[in-house]
């Protein structure tokens, strides 16, 4: 147990390191050797973890998705003990702004993978979009075992077009202007009616 906790103590030391280096110099300029250096862990130690940068940042990516993950199931149960649309919608509301962010960690990751042209870095933003969609879905579905989003919503297709909207949300962060015709609100609202239709006809 105390051998399992210390490898969960430094597996997260190396997380925590390389976000703080990745905020103060970006993903480019920092180094195994800035992360060995600031976070004490050795070469060897490193990679008994990861085998690459890009693995690395890939895997600040996953701990980001599955945090996410994490507040939409806390807010799935009310406190009545009911499913709810609204708890869980909010969780995920309040977390679209950041796809804006250019300076937000996920972003700049994300940014940083997408522009190389190399297999492994390819290889791991396609596993991020897999792993996005997948939750994604499972969030979807999770509201219709539960009969708060009707069976007629395609998990699979209104998952995908989630994840086109929110990587374009991720891009244009980094290169518009701060006019913008499609706007976070209209994001939520777009999400909202195509989970409730029956509600929103009924208004």
């Amino acid at each position: 147990m105390k051998r399992e906790l210390k490898r969960q103590q430094t597996w997260q030391l190396l997380l925590d390191t390389t976000q703080e280096l990745i905020r103060e110099k970006g993903c480019a300029k920092t180094t195994f050797s800035d992360i060995m250096e600031r976070s004490g862990l050795s070469k060897g130690a490193i990679f008994h973890y990861v085998k690459s940068k890009d693995e690395l940042l890939a895997m600040i990516l996953q701990q980001k998705l599955e945090e996410t993950n994490s507040r939409f199931f806390e807010g799935v149960i009310h406190e009545d003990g009911e499913v709810r649309f609204a708890g869980p919608m909010s969780a995920i509301a309040n977390s679209l702004p950041v796809l804006e962010e250019s300076r937000d960690i996920t972003n700049q990751i994300f940014m940083y993978l997408l522009g190389r042209s190399d297999e492994s870095a390819v290889e791991e933003i396609r596993r991020f979009y897999e792993q996005a969609a997948q939750f994604s879905r499972k969030w979807i579905e999770t509201g219709q075992e539960h009969g708060v989003i009707p069976q007629s919503v395609n998990a699979d297709k209104t998952a995908d077009l989630f994840m086109l909207i929110s990587f374009g949300l991720r891009v244009r962060g980094f290169i518009a202007s701060d006019k913008k015709a499609f706007q976070i609100g209209d994001f939520t609202k777009l999400m909202v009616d195509i989970l409730q239709p029956e509600k929103k006809s009924g208004r």
